[in-house]
């Protein structure tokens, strides 16, 4: 999950020229489209765009001067203690009449569009005979999970049960009191766990990943249809886990994989059913994690078969199973596309406020983020020369992955392959930082099945798909379910940081736009956060490979094209967009269809080039 959620996302590219897909049924012809393509484009405007323009206006100006006063740090100009009372309502007030009325009128077309009824889907489901089967367990990608103070000493009482991550309160804090909520935020630099007097901890229960902030779900969605079939506490949970920390230090300080196992185990045994496991992007290799820590001798103590006897599915929603590339930007400068597209007003106004250094800062001060930097190496993201998923006429190739135009600087002296950009950022960040993620991650690639049962044993390599294997699990069942077609990160153009301001060695080249190349940042495919080659290659071929699969267990990939909603800025029940997929209503369909046990009826469905590209990818079989 990106900062992106935080900017109305009222543009989208559609996948080429695909239809849009219905819900996979077999069993009935009619699709199932909770809000129709017929609908959507016959909804009343009603002077919508002059609408749109005059309240998008006037709220921008208010916002425009509120932001250019709070950054000009002027106390002449603004009293920020004023901003702790202030609410919408306040605003509202401020405004004219006529156009609350506007905005409200096109708000109501709007939901219109966008509010489709969330059990649609499960009932649906429902009336097909599909009722709750399997025990659930939901585990939550990064950042996606809510973080409550527990402090008690005196600096942090105000904060006590709040959340600092994922509310409101957080954006309050982070306004008012920047320097305080930082030190909640960022983990202790040397042992990577909390700093003296601070306690944050993951939020507990459904309410930990339903929202982020209020009005901006994540889980919701899943969960309401889970419900309209037969779902609720007892049969459904979960997992929720502070994605700040290494993967080691999950259950280190919070025992979080002896609790996930052992929720599991209770599970299985009230209901007398396998559990299936959803997991959404980060929380993908969370859960390959944990299939290594469960059976490891020492660790879960579980034995090869444990996964076998307790999952019977697991639902891979949008995993980055091979890491996400702008993971390395974000720890290298504190940018990304989110931050390199922004107008230059934004850009200054959020390096007065949290400069890119600062973000560099709290990135590398979360070593769970690390855990997404990209793996594989060359192999997979290619070299100076070529990459799997060049394009043809592609003027430079995808594999030089940070590139620098101007060459004559110490800092920016040839182009960065994926394999060169990690000791790059090494050499340009603290030592603590190289250390930690040496001896917590590794992105290699094992080419022999003696190397991949040797790294069963070694935690760094637990991560990694291509360093070792999936469990023995014959009976297990796994479903790759991620969006294609939208923009996505795969290459950056950087240059050395001038400004004699800033603590970074380089910045991103937002000044450099030229046809694939958006302010510095070159785009691919995928869903909008992941890589098409990260969420697509392991499920598509690279578990088909024996040594990564020896117990042969069986993998179903669903691609689902983006095809965004013009009324909607999260994309409506057809967005393929990296998050807001887990609105989408084919994707529910499917979820229901796993958990209920009629996974079966699901197909490989392939709209993407990621067969083409797997051929490419030089992570080879070297037992055919």
């Amino acid at each position: 999950m990106s900062v992106s959620f935080l900017r109305h996302r009222l543009r989208g590219d559609s996948y080429g020229d695909i239809s849009r897909e219905p819900s996979p049924d077999r069993e009935k012809k009619d699709d199932l489209r909770v809000v129709t393509t017929k609908k959507l484009h016959s909804l009343k405007k009603s002077r919508g765009t002059k609408r749109r323009n005059l309240w998008i206006f006037g709220l921008g100006g208010i916002f425009g001067i509120a932001v250019a006063a709070f950054f000009a740090g002027s106390n002449d100009l603004i009293d920020l203690s004023l901003l702790a009372d202030m609410n919408v309502e306040s605003i509202l007030d401020a405004l004219p009449a006529g156009l609350v009325r506007d905005a409200q009128e096109l708000q109501k077309h709007e939901r219109d569009a966008v509010n489709y009824d969330s059990f649609a889907v499960g009932l649906h489901a429902r009336s097909q005979g599909i009722t709750a089967t399997h025990p659930v367990i939901m585990i939550p990608g990064v950042i996606s999970t809510g973080l409550e103070s527990w402090g008690t000493e005196e600096h942090t009482r105000q904060y006590f049960r709040k959340r600092l991550w994922g509310s409101w309160t957080m954006m309050r804090a982070l306004v008012l009191d920047k320097a305080g909520w930082k030190r909640h935020i960022m983990l202790d630099k040397t042992t990577g766990l909390d700093p003296p007097g601070i306690k944050l901890r993951a939020a507990q229960g459904f309410d930990a990943t339903d929202f982020f902030i209020t009005g901006y779900w994540i889980w919701n969605k899943i969960l309401e249809n889970l419900a309209t079939i037969g779902y609720d506490p007892n049969n459904a949970f979960t997992a929720a886990y502070d994605w700040r920390l290494s993967y080691k230090n999950y259950e280190t300080r919070d025992q979080y994989f002896t609790r996930l196992k052992s929720h599991i185990e209770i599970a299985v045994r009230v209901s007398n059913k396998k559990a299936v496991l959803l997991s959404h992007s980060m929380g993908s290799q969370v859960l390959y994690y944990f299939f290594h820590w469960v059976e490891a001798d020492g660790y879960g103590n579980g034995g090869p078969a444990w996964v076998d006897a307790y999952i019977d599915s697991w639902i891979n929603i949008s995993g980055c199973m091979l890491g996400a590339l702008k993971g390395m930007p974000a720890v290298l400068s504190g940018e990304m596309k989110d931050t390199a597209q922004l107008n230059a007003f934004a850009v200054y106004g959020l390096e007065k406020f949290l400069s890119r250094h600062e973000r560099a800062e709290i990135f590398r001060a979360m070593p769970g983020i690390s855990s997404m930097l990209p793996i594989g190496g060359e192999g997979v993201w290619g070299n100076s020369t070529w990459a799997p998923d060049d394009r043809p006429g592609q003027n430079t190739s995808f594999g030089n992955f940070i590139r620098f135009r101007d060459p004559n600087s110490t800092h920016t002296a040839k182009n960065l392959t994926v394999s060169e950009a990690l000791p790059y950022i090494f050499a340009h960040t603290e030592s603590w930082y190289k250390d930690m993620v040496i001896s917590s991650y590794s992105h290699g690639v094992a080419h022999t099945r003696k190397e991949v049962e040797d790294n069963q044993h070694i935690p760094a390599k637990w991560i990694n798909p291509l360093e070792t294997r999936l469990p023995l699990a014959p009976s297990l069942k796994i479903y790759c379910f991620y969006g294609v077609g939208k923009d996505t990160e795969r290459a950056y153009y950087y240059k050395e940081d001038t400004d004699p301001l800033t603590q970074t060695n380089v910045t991103i080249d937002t000044g450099f736009t030229n046809g694939a190349v958006d302010h510095g940042v070159v785009m691919g495919e995928g869903d909008g956060t992941v890589n098409l080659i990260s969420s697509g290659y392991m499920c598509s071929k690279g578990w088909k490979i024996r040594r990564y699969n020896p117990a042969k267990v069986h993998v179903t990939v669903y691609e689902m094209p983006h095809e965004p909603d013009r009324f909607s800025p999260r994309g409506g029940p057809n967005t393929g967009d990296h998050v807001d997929i887990l609105g989408r209503s084919s994707l529910n369909d499917l979820i229901l269809r796993v958990a209920g046990g009629r996974g079966e009826l699901i197909e490989n469905t392939i709209h993407s080039n990621i067969l083409e590209y797997s051929k490419k990818v030089k992570v080879y079989d070297d037992e055919t």
